[in-house]
């Protein structure tokens, strides 16, 4: 094996889909989300473009069960290495997704609270209180 290499990826974005918890066969925790980073430029006129792209992010055991607090829109840092795994579906065609295997989660930026009733708390226009939407 090559000790020359390295797999190892670090983002910072914002929570797509809020982490949904699962068990394999063998009671083994997961959950997967997925989450939007963001790359802006300037074009060859000087005019900014902007690029989002997703990821899919798969976390196992304590990490998972950890990740169930995340919603979405939340920022996050995520580390952790890539994987690409396949599978052939009932029509016989081979697929492929590639993953982020997060190691570390990091929530960033203030946390949007929810009410009683599972909205997220918004600011006040006039008062900057939040107030369930």
């Amino acid at each position: 094996m090559n000790r020359n290499s390295a797999n190892r990826v670090i983002l910072v974005g914002h929570i797509g889909t809020p982490p949904e918890l699962k068990s394999t066969k063998n009671d083994q925790k997961f959950a997967h989300f997925t989450l939007a980073s963001n790359y802006s430029w300037r074009d060859a006129k000087g005019e900014y473009q902007d690029r989002t792209d997703w990821h899919r992010i798969v976390c196992w055991g304590n990490l998972a069960e950890y990740s169930k607090a995340f919603v979405k829109g939340q920022q996050l840092y995520v580390e952790g290495c890539l994987r690409t795994r396949e599978w052939i579906d009932g029509e016989k065609k081979k697929h492929y997704i590639t993953e982020v295997y997060a190691e570390m989660l990091t929530p960033l930026g203030k946390r949007k609270d929810k009410d009683e009733e599972g909205a997220e708390a918004k600011p006040d226009e006039k008062t900057g209180d939040e107030v369930p939407f």
